[in-house]
């Protein structure tokens, strides 16, 4: 998913800053709004960041020019709705880039782009859409989880198929070929964040309750009395 630095032609990077930045604007409203309204979500809130940091910290490579990992924002999208993913995993993917070398300045709006804005939205939809069918709070999450890492990386590789269109079958085979070559890495990992994603929801239900309450993560739940849900 960390599109490397300089590896995008300038104007797909620009691109894909410009798209990225009202996201990012607007998310970091949203996180100061939380702070104000509910001050006792400041640890859950770093603990967000914390494992989105060390979960897509965990690199390996993948397609030339990007790398594949876990990503962690589907938790962060739970607990606290997109727009506040979309400033935390700006964040992230910030402090990875001049830290870590993973991504780049240049393509920190890409990035940000597939890993901050569409992964959390897919992920909040699934947990979403899987309470509304009456499903578990636990499944809940695994989907959010999982389909948020998958979304980052289908945004991913309709990035560099848009950069690098296939010279016979143009950007739609670029986008097949990147796709199946993340395939291999990405839905084991995915399924892998998803389970992992369970067992921390679970821990932060035992004790973080209230502030979960505060937060209305189990409001699509409450008729299955949301703490003994599965």
């Amino acid at each position: 998913m960390h599109i490397a630095e300089g590896f995008l032609p300038p104007v797909h990077a620009a691109v894909w800053t410009c798209a990225a930045a009202p996201f990012v604007i607007h998310g970091a409203r949203a996180v100061v709004h939380q702070v104000r309204e509910n001050p006792r979500s400041r640890l859950l809130l770093g603990a967000a960041g914390a494992f989105t940091f060390v979960l897509s910290a965990i690199k390996m490579p993948s397609v030339t020019g990007s790398s594949s990992h876990p990503t962690g924002t589907g938790l962060g999208a739970v607990l606290f709705r997109p727009p506040v993913m979309a400033f935390l995993g700006t964040v992230v993917l910030l402090f990875q880039a001049l830290l870590l070398a993973h991504g780049g300045l240049t393509t920190l709006g890409a990035n940000a782009f597939s890993m901050a804005v569409v992964g959390p939205w897919v992920g909040y939809g699934a947990f979403v859409l899987v309470g509304r069918l009456g499903g578990g709070i636990s499944l809940a999450v695994f989907c959010a989880m999982t389909l948020a890492d998958l979304a980052t990386y289908c945004t991913t590789s309709m990035q560099l198929a848009l950069a690098f269109p296939d010279p016979q079958s143009g950007i739609a085979g670029a986008v097949a070929k990147f796709l199946s070559i993340f395939a291999v890495t990405q839905i084991p990992l995915a399924i892998a964040e998803g389970l992992l994603g369970v067992l921390v929801f679970r821990v932060l239900r035992s004790v973080a309750t209230p502030e979960l309450r505060e937060l209305g993560v189990f409001r699509l739940f409450a008729r299955k009395e949301a703490v003994d849900v599965r």
